[in-house]
């Protein structure tokens, strides 16, 4: 599959300009390369050669998918008195930016002739429940309109002739079933081996806990971090006190990261960036141009029945404490929080025939204890 990088960080460090400048270095590496970004970085500029850059357009996309739906379900809505929507009346609900990026990643991904999709994502927060969207919602119509309810589908058309319209069951039901496709194909894209992440920050104290929160919310949905770009560093020899008070903050930002997190450096240019020229000049940073995937922070399930009798689910949390953590059962999921991050994961089948004893955070990995239910473990001991 094509790799993908999605670029996020704080508000205000750059990430946009980043983004652009990542896809810029690649193509410049030789790759062919797709850039997603709702900002345009060219600035009204001409999109270098071997750059597709797309525009994302959210309200046209939240136009035509609100119109495809009303066309399918126009015997429905006549059935019901109500009257369709015409195009000039439909303007964009907050969140379309959200499903638009994501179709376009999809199609994106999924097409032949990229090496590389950079996508321009918002924000830290606003970035990670817009990529735990598709599960999220797929958890919602599975809860909402399960499977097995379509059991009496037979019976549909025969129903639907009596009346003279499709019955509104059936509609909603082969409606869900695209939707859950859809996002299904999305959610394959997002937790595929090829799809990293690279944080763009300025250095300094408000990103470091800013960047704690992310590097937390992107291993609880399992989603490796490629890189750190620090950006808009200003020179360490400078004679100007201002300048080399601000150099030191930065350093000491950079000194205090993870050794095994690897940080591109961009340089400030002493402006705004503007234009090709400007993302030339970021582009050419050393290591602007991202390297494959790493891999996946997984959770992993040790078995530990010979030893101590339990299993252990261990979940990589770097940076959590304990106190942000929330650990709840419920059924055959697990409902865990750190700080302002939440997920609702499915137990592995072997879990599932075991009740939770205990959890303990060690060195950054949660390891939440599993004791076989001897009902459905006869051979326990």
């Amino acid at each position: 599959m094509t790799q993908v990088l999605l670029v996020t960080g704080p508000g205000g460090a750059g990430r946009s300009t980043i983004a652009g400048a990542t896809a810029l270095a690649a193509v410049r590496d030789g790759r062919r390369a797709v850039l997603l970004s709702a900002a345009y970085p060219f600035h009204g500029g001409p999109v270098p050669e071997g750059l597709h850059a797309p525009r994302l357009d959210s309200g046209a996309e939240f136009r035509s998918e609100l119109a495809a739906l009303q066309d399918r379900g126009a015997a429905l809505i006549g059935m019901l008195g109500g009257r369709p929507l015409g195009a000039e009346e439909l303007t964009e609900l907050p969140g379309a930016e959200q499903f638009a990026l994501l179709r376009a990643l999809r199609r994106a991904a999924r097409a032949p002739g990229a090496d590389l999709v950079v996508v321009d994502m918002p924000p830290l927060h606003q970035a990670l429940t817009t990529l735990a969207l598709p599960a999220q919602l797929r958890r919602y119509l599975a809860r909402l309109l399960p499977a097995e309810r379509q059991a009496a589908r037979a019976l549909r058309p025969v129903l639907a002739q009596l009346a003279g319209v499709p019955m509104p069951a059936q509609w909603l039901y082969e409606a869900a079933a695209r939707w859950d496709e859809e996002l299904a194909a999305v959610q394959a894209v997002v937790e595929d081996a090829a799809t990293a992440v690279r944080l763009v920050a300025e250095p300094g104290p408000a990103a470091d806990a800013a960047l704690r929160t992310a590097v937390l919310g992107l291993s609880l949905y399992e989603l490796p971090v490629l890189d750190l770009v620090a950006n808009r560093l200003v020179p360490r020899d400078s004679a100007d006190p201002w300048l080399a008070g601000i150099a030191a903050r930065q350093d000491a930002f950079l000194a205090g990261r993870d050794p095994d997190l690897p940080v591109v450096r961009a340089a400030h240019l002493g402006r705004d960036p503007q234009g090709p020229d400007d993302l030339e000049l970021l582009a050419a940073a050393p290591g602007m141009a991202p390297a494959g995937a790493p891999g996946r922070p997984r959770w992993s399930v040790e078995d530990r029945l010979a030893a101590d009798g339990v299993l252990v689910w261990a979940i990589p949390l770097p940076r959590a404490r304990k106190g942000e953590l929330d650990l709840i059962r419920r059924g055959d999921e697990l409902v865990l929080a750190v700080g302002p991050h939440r997920r609702i994961a499915a137990l592995p089948a072997a879990l599932r025939r075991c009740t939770v004893s205990g959890a303990a955070l060690d060195e950054g990995v949660l390891r939440v204890r599993f004791t076989p239910d001897p009902q459905q473990w006869p051979r326990a001991r």
